[in-house]
């Protein structure tokens, strides 16, 4: 382990070019995907120069290979993210040979070879790079970068490279950048000098003390304008104490406002701010919509913002998706993006088991019935039944549940629904629930049973606005209602209703699966089968497979392979062997239980 201890870093020197650097350390990165899903995203579509999907750099390569990147760092204790952007990046003439130049001197400061790769983004304002680096160094020790380095040297690095292609800054260049900081929405180095200044008493602005004087004097003009600053007497001003904060969320919002524009205009259709919705990540808000654009919330971090065209006529931004949540999800899928919903719980299913049909829960029973059993769960019986009075006890103080006296309480017949519902509302995590992986062009002729096709049997009150997204979704949905009567799927009656045929949903989810299954089928060597109700299976999960109908499972084992609904439960056991029972057109999946059951 070796860390090197770097003073004397001037980056404040007249006329050096401003370089900012964001970093993050991430510990544990390669045991829950996490450094997969950064790497994933920060090459995403729409990053690059002309708009393509950003591309993944080394130091020898312009195409590095992001799998093998990921398995060499797969064991490091932590992983170093930088963002490096130097304030006249549009200026110079090569990004990546900037990059490399950069990282090669790291190398000489830290005294390590460095396992890096990187990305260049020109999607906003500034480009700027990313670059991961992998916690070891050439001898596979830990790599520990002085917080003096990350803070200062890296820094002062990449000023000394920006200066030696671009020259010092010259006084016109520094007055009109600071002249352009003036008005803007969000906090400045005009606002940090004014921070310095008032910080052991009133700012004095009286008098003509040279220098950014003038600019001084507007920049506090404008806060006060926002209610950020005050004069307590001509000439002596005080500033607000939410002043940075306020500014700093000012800026981020401007950058999602940003975000949405453009997201808006790759549609051809007008931004309307006035149309602009802002959920954060503790909004219970379920939103609907189409995946437009998708951004990291702080761009070293691993919570994703949405733009979404909502079926409400109105663009929304959801901030504090993880990175999980959109893996294999396609800009242009349509989503229902809120809450995690959560289901019953294995606790909540005892408590109404051991309730019973007068729906009396009563803690002895529950003791007694355990303590029948073979195996004890957790191996000690009164601290398992401890564990459900509490959640009982947390429950009651919702409203959930009555207590009726110690040991017992009352169950209300819809008491699962009613816990889940507890769960999800306290639930810290957004989820994005697929409803259409298709787009709406694409649905209006498929054959299987699309989200389309659900609208349009739909008995409940519609969500759908008709205008913007709402608007070519109401248009989509007449021109399937043509495919479908053009199929004799539907009818029109006298009065020019369209009629579906029973079961339209089913018919269609099955004429589609018998389709893939024999494509599927020819291609892999396998027969597929139809899976009846009651019947057992076992086999390996071989891959998701999205289509119009929903998401299915693809299990697989010598002979033959089945096609079934899939389930967030089984999203980790890609590759293993699994076994369930398909109830109700669903599948019961017995994972950790599966002796006895076969295909």
């Amino acid at each position: 382990m070796r860390a090197r201890h770097l003073a004397g870093w001037q980056h404040a020197k007249s006329g050096s070019r401003r370089v900012i650097v964001k970093s993050r350390m991430i510990r544990g990165p390669g045991r829950d995907g996490r450094a997969r899903a950064h790497l994933t995203y920060i090459q995403r579509d729409g990053t690059s120069r002309d708009g393509q999907r950003g591309q993944l750099y080394g130091p020898e390569t312009d195409r590095a290979d992001g799998d093998a990147f990921l398995e060499r760092g797969q064991d490091d204790r932590h992983q170093f993210r930088f963002i490096v952007s130097p304030e006249d990046a549009e200026q110079m003439q090569d990004l990546t040979a900037f990059t490399r130049d950069l990282m090669t001197r790291m190398e000489a400061d830290l005294g390590t070879k460095l396992d890096w790769v990187a990305v260049n983004h020109f999607n906003t304002g500034h480009p700027h790079a990313h670059i991961v680096i992998h916690g070891h160094d050439d001898h596979g020790e830990d790599l520990v970068i002085a917080s003096d380095y990350i803070t200062q040297g890296m820094r002062e690095r990449a000023t000394e490279l920006v200066m030696l292609e671009l020259g010092p800054e010259t006084a016109l260049e520094q007055r009109r950048k600071l002249e352009n900081m003036v008005g803007q929405d969000r906090f400045t180095r005009i606002d940090r000098q004014l921070l310095a200044l008032a910080e052991d008493s009133p700012i004095d602005m009286r008098g003509d003390q040279g220098g950014d004087h003038v600019l001084r004097q507007r920049r506090l003009a404008k806060l006060e304008r926002m209610g950020l600053a005050s004069q307590v007497e001509p000439g002596v001003w005080t500033l607000a104490p939410e002043m940075k904060k306020t500014l700093r969320d000012l800026g981020e919002r401007g950058d999602i406002i940003r975000a949405m524009n453009r997201a808006m205009r790759e549609q051809e259709r007008a931004p309307d701010p006035g149309l602009f919705v802002f959920h954060g990540p503790a909004s219970r808000d379920t939103v609907e919509g189409r995946i437009l654009d998708r951004h990291l919330s702080d761009e070293l971090g691993e919570k994703v913002g949405l733009v979404i065209d909502g079926l409400d006529g109105r663009t929304h931004h959801v901030a504090g998706i993880s990175p999980g949540a959109l893996e294999g999800v396609r800009n242009g899928s349509i989503v229902a993006v809120g809450p995690e919903i959560s289901g019953p719980r294995p606790a909540d299913r005892e408590i109404v088991s051991i309730a019973g049909r007068d729906g009396v829960y009563r803690a002895d029973a529950h003791l007694a019935h355990v303590q029948s059993m073979s195996r004890i769960p957790g191996g000690d019986a009164d601290v398992y039944v401890a564990s459900h009075v509490r959640r009982l006890e947390a429950l009651r103080r919702a409203g959930v549940v009555e207590r009726i006296e110690d040991g017992r309480w009352q169950i209300p017949s819809d008491y699962l629904e009613r816990a889940a519902a507890y769960d999800t509302n306290r639930a810290k995590q957004m989820s994005v629930r697929v409803l259409s992986s298709l787009d709406l062009e694409a649905q209006i002729t498929a054959d299987g049973a699309t989200w389309l096709d659900r609208g349009l049997l739909s008995r409940g009150k519609s969500n759908v606005v008709d205008a913007g997204f709402g608007h070519d979704v109401t248009v989509a949905r007449q021109r399937r209602q043509d495919v479908l009567v053009e199929r004799g799927d539907a009818w029109r009656d006298r009065e020019g209703r369209v009629r579906y045929r029973n079961g339209l949903l089913a018919a269609l989810e099955r004429r589609e699966l018998d389709r893939i299954g024999q494509e599927l089928g020819a291609s892999r060597g396998t027969s597929y089968r139809v899976m009846a109700d009651g019947e057992k299976m076992r086999g390996t999960l071989k891959e998701k497979v999205r289509l119009a109908s929903g998401t299915y499972a693809l299990v697989e084992n010598a002979h033959e392979f089945v096609l079934v609904p899939w389930k967030p439960v089984i999203e980790n056991r890609i590759g293993q062997e699994i076994a369930g029972i398909m109830r109700a057109g669903a599948m019961d999946w017995q994972l950790g239980r599966q002796r006895g059951l076969g295909l």
